[in-house]
């Protein structure tokens, strides 16, 4: 017994070693990648891909430059802190341009009250020094000058226009505040004449964002913050349908994935305005298995999560 024993004591660092080893390869063993389907099709998307999914398969980028040659207006919504999502949007608009010369850049980042400071800029009449400090890209936008550098770079060497579209930004956040009646006729008179208040899945759409994240806990009062994001759409959407409807051409517009997302953000208040051909591309990141609603844009292309966090679990406003 007592051999028994002192032979168990023996084993013990033996039988530790090959748990702690077990352990180990437990742990080293690689995960599966994250997949996307789509409904009712039997297929798998990883990251990297460019889905088409009205047609329900995978396209080359070629692919994807090919069918934006019957679009007058391109959406791209992008997660505004994934540097990946902002390298495509150049690939994009590099694309473009090479395969159908100058087009017209539309950015929600820019408010169109400054629209003559990017005119200045485009026509080089100020440095980018300059530019930055007419523009006030620190107070008025919270993301880094340089994940859109590029984007402003190329539009000054070849496009036909770079426009701000947004409304100001201290009126957005007083109709979230006080709502749109607490506009005085000045500042009535900077955001679109016509707002839509009356979609309903838009309506629970921004509902499902306003209970589903802390950052707007601050505003308790859910109709303001509805009025405030229709203020938001309404007004890039005339921005951008006056200017096809007045100068025509090809127009790409840069903006937060939840404006496009299922179209009734943004794309639809301008067909509303403007009978054009358009088309959605959906920067999403994949980090789960996820199923793809086949409503939610024309095109989605997976990527990376660079802010790690999870799947589609917040739309960028």
């Amino acid at each position: 017994m007592k051999h028994g024993i002192n032979l168990l004591f023996l084993l013990l660092p033996a039988f530790a070693l090959i748990f702690l080893m077990s352990a180990c390869s437990l742990k080293r063993r690689p995960t599966m990648p994250p997949l996307a389907s789509i409904e009712g099709i039997n297929a798998h998307f990883g990251r990297g891909r460019i889905v088409d999914l009205r047609e329900g398969k995978s396209i080359s980028f070629d692919g994807l430059m090919d069918r934006m040659g019957a679009k007058d207006l391109i959406f791209v919504g992008e997660v505004h802190d994934n540097p990946e999502h902002h390298l495509i949007e150049v690939q994009i608009l590099q694309g473009l341009m090479a395969r159908y010369g100058p087009v017209a850049v539309a950015m929600e980042f820019v408010d169109h009250t400054r629209q003559g400071v990017l005119d200045r800029y485009l026509a080089e009449k100020v440095s980018e020094t300059d530019f930055l400090k007419d523009l006030g890209w620190n107070g008025e936008w919270s993301f880094p000058y340089h994940f859109y550098r590029p984007i402003i770079l190329l539009s000054r060497q070849g496009s036909r226009a770079l426009l701000g579209i947004n409304a100001p930004d201290r009126i957005v956040k007083k109709v979230a505040r006080s709502g749109l009646k607490s506009l005085d006729p000045g500042e009535r008179a900077l955001v679109a004449k016509e707002i839509d208040l009356g979609n309903q899945a838009h309506r629970e759409y921004l509902r499902q964002v306003f209970e589903g994240h802390s950052e707007h806990h601050q505003l308790k009062n859910f109709e303001y913050f509805y009025e405030a994001q229709c203020v938001w759409e309404e007004t890039m959407a005339e921005n951008i349908a006056r200017y096809l409807a007045d100068k025509g051409g090809k127009m790409v517009v840069f903006t937060g994935s939840g404006h496009i997302r299922e179209r009734f953000g943004i794309p639809e208040r301008v067909l509303r305005r403007l009978r054009v051909k358009s088309a959605t591309i959906l920067l999403l990141a994949l980090t789960e298995r996820a199923v793809l609603n086949r409503k939610m844009a024309d095109y989605v292309w997976l990527t990376s999560n660079s802010r790690g966090e999870g799947f589609m679990k917040q739309p960028e406003n």
